[in-house]
This record gives C-alpha cells, sequence and structure tokens, in this order.
C-alpha cells in the first residue's frame, strides 16, 4: 500500500507532527511505502540540530528514522517563509512543491493528514 501523510504542525507544542511520524513509523514496519509532506510550520521538524530534554520525544530522529525507508518532502515556499535553507534539514529530507504533493496525492491509495 502506498500512503502519504501530510503533516501541518509545529513540532513542539502540538502532537500532531510526533503522531503523524508515529504513524509512519508503523506503517513502514507493515512494508507500506509511505511518502511524509511536512508544510507549514511542520516544516521546522526536519530542521537538523534539535536539543530536546531528557526523556522528551525529538522530531529529528523521528524525521530521521522516516528517511531511512520512506520518503520526506518538505514545502519549499513554507521553508522559504521560516527563513530555512536545505543545508539546515535533516539529511534525505528533499525540498519539494505543491506540484509533486499533488503527484503524490494522485500515487497514493491513502492519503492522511494531522
Amino acid at each position: 500500500m502506498n500512503t502519504l501523510i501530510i503533516i501541518n504542525d509545529p513540532p513542539y507544542g502540538t502532537e500532531r507532527l510526533y503522531n503523524g511520524l508515529r504513524m509512519a513509523h508503523a506503517l513502514i514496519k507493515r512494508e507500506s511505502a509511505v511518502t511524509v509532506f511536512l508544510m507549514g510550520d511542520a516544516v521546522s521538524g526536519a530542521k537538523s540540530g534539535q536539543k530536546t530534554p531528557d526523556g522528551f520525544y525529538n522530531v529529528e530522529r523521528m524525521v530521521k528514522r522516516v528517511t531511512i525507508k520512506g520518503r520526506v518532502l518538505l514545502c519549499g515556499t513554507c521553508m522559504d517563509a521560516r527563513g530555512l535553507t536545505d543545508d539546515e534539514m535533516v539529511n534525505g529530507a528533499q525540498r519539494s512543491t505543491m506540484d509533486a504533493l499533488a503527484e503524490a496525492t494522485e500515487q497514493a491509495d491513502k492519503v492522511l493528514v494531522f
């Protein structure tokens, strides 16, 4: 199965990004093809160098886990609006476009939005 997960919320403050990535991990374990598209404030979740308190989840590590067997696409317009550059992002996460999101949506068997 090909699943697209679209996430809009910031990495911390709400748990939508956290839960969307948890779902991605669970689907990858079941050998589904997973694409995660981060847009809006969620693009900040793919910024490298995050330091979180001990015992608190770290979205950067969660994004890296998805890139191993799935795809993480980042809305380029959203990155630009937040002053984020490609060099600041997690290895394996790719700057992307709305056209790529439209294509991923057409190819997906299921689309989940967080």
